[in-house]
């Protein structure tokens, strides 16, 4: 993986690529954060953060391709899970950007994710001065767009683990620049209730639009059990959280249960405002770690780009 730190302006820095054409209007500017096919990492400017970028094979320097942003289990790394779910090579398949941020607080060799009010892998709830990985993420995402990287209809946020929690709370909180997300083994739907660790809170998770779902999970994963318990920041069940984000996109379906291939069944809420749905992918005797299907994934993605 080359090393090279490559720059990832602020907006008003993209003038400085973009070119003038004959009848003098600016044009677009080109996508120059890394060779097609390979993985750079860039820094975010105003985060002091770095991240790892992906760009497909055959990506067009002048037409915004979608992003998913990958997110790493807590104690991990960027670099870790873009190795371990081979994300990159999907990307190239389909045509989108990857990029493998690390989060915001250091954990041994790794980092954990700040979800405000929630406690880390470490038992203590992220005070005031702790990193704020949502206003990274939405930087980097304001960032590669400005830099003519990204189409802004059509970013995506997956996550293992304590990354699955965190691409839920961007489900929550940035709804206004994320299209769709899909959690591996790690959907939440707002913060366990204080009254009722059995469900969600409702104050903790209002997304300003229907967010489209794709939850993996495993029936064995004693870490975060579809059926509840865990750690202080797992605790409600996973259909609890389908139930939550159902009702958040207001889906008028009866939810049902089908078996989509040997092994892994499906539990989904249609019916949904702005033609979302809710889906959890479960497989049978799968544990704690990353089971998605990277081309599964992709398919959901591509079916949602998010409106004005």
């Amino acid at each position: 993986m080359p090393h090279t730190l490559l720059r990832l302006a602020m907006p008003l820095a993209a003038a400085l690529v973009a070119l003038l054409t004959a009848g003098g209007a600016l044009a677009a500017p080109r996508c120059m954060l890394a060779p097609p096919g390979q993985t750079q990492r860039i820094a975010v400017d105003g985060t002091g953060r770095p991240m790892l970028l992906h760009l497909p094979r055959g990506f067009d320097a002048q037409s915004p391709a979608p992003i998913v942003f990958l997110l790493h289990g807590s104690g991990g790394t960027g670099a870790g899970i873009l190795a371990e779910s081979r994300l990159a090579a999907a990307a190239d398949r389909h045509g989108f950007i990857v990029a493998a941020p690390d989060a915001g607080i250091p954990a041994g060799k790794g980092f954990v994710w700040n979800i405000p009010g929630v406690p880390t892998t470490r038992g203590t709830v992220p005070g005031p001065h702790a990193a704020n990985d949502t206003a990274y993420i939405e930087t980097a995402i304001d960032r590669l767009v400005a830099a003519g990287c990204v189409d802004p209809a059509r970013v995506y946020v997956t996550g293992l683990s304590g990354g699955g929690r965190m691409a839920s709370w961007l489900g929550c909180v940035a709804a206004d620049r994320i299209a769709a997300i899909a959690p591996v083994v790690g959907l939440r739907a707002g913060n366990p209730s204080r009254d009722d660790e059995r469900r969600p809170d409702p104050a903790t998770c209002r997304p300003s639009r229907p967010m489209p779902i794709l939850a993996f999970a495993g029936d064995h994963d004693t870490t975060n059990p579809i059926d509840g318990g865990g750690a202080g920041y797992w605790r409600y069940s996973m259909h609890a959280a389908e139930q939550r984000w159902a009702a958040l996109d207001h889906c008028t379906a009866a939810p049902t249960t089908q078996w989509v291939k040997p092994g892994i069944y499906e539990e989904s809420y249609t019916g949904c405002a702005d033609g979302s749905t809710v889906i959890g992918r479960i497989t049978v005797g799968e544990t704690h770690h990353w089971i998605a299907d990277d081309d599964v994934m992709w398919a959901f993605f591509a079916r949602y780009s998010r409106q004005p």
